[in-house]
């Protein structure tokens, strides 16, 4: 069976990319345990684009799923500041892509 990416599209004014940056970076090992997880990746615009990717690589649908109902809806839902806030969005807008992977390569040993 294939592994299946996630890509989620986050529309990311300028003012707020450092703190998109920085909010996963403090989150950077979250996912890293979750069953079935294989890759991850935050890619910032380089020119042209508001939107950010975060490529997640998963073993299959089923474990993708279950992150997205487990530790990743906890994550969202957990504590802000003492006032009970929660932070605000660094993202104006989020669109999820989903692929199959039917071909891959690395790169030939040396």
């Amino acid at each position: 069976m294939p592994s299946v990416v996630k890509i989620n599209v986050l529309t990311v004014p300028a003012e707020q990319r450092e703190t998109l940056e920085k909010r996963f970076a403090s989150r950077a090992h979250a996912v890293e345990s979750s069953d079935g997880f294989e890759w991850f990746e935050l890619l910032r615009p380089v020119e042209g684009t508001d939107n950010y990717l975060v490529y997640t690589r998963w073993r299959d649908e089923e474990s993708f799923q279950a992150w997205m109902e487990g530790p990743m809806k906890t994550a969202h839902q957990g504590g802000g500041a003492d006032s009970g806030e929660r932070p605000k969005p660094a993202a104006s807008g989020s669109t999820l892509w989903s692929f199959e992977v039917v071909q891959q390569a690395a790169p030939k040993s040396a």
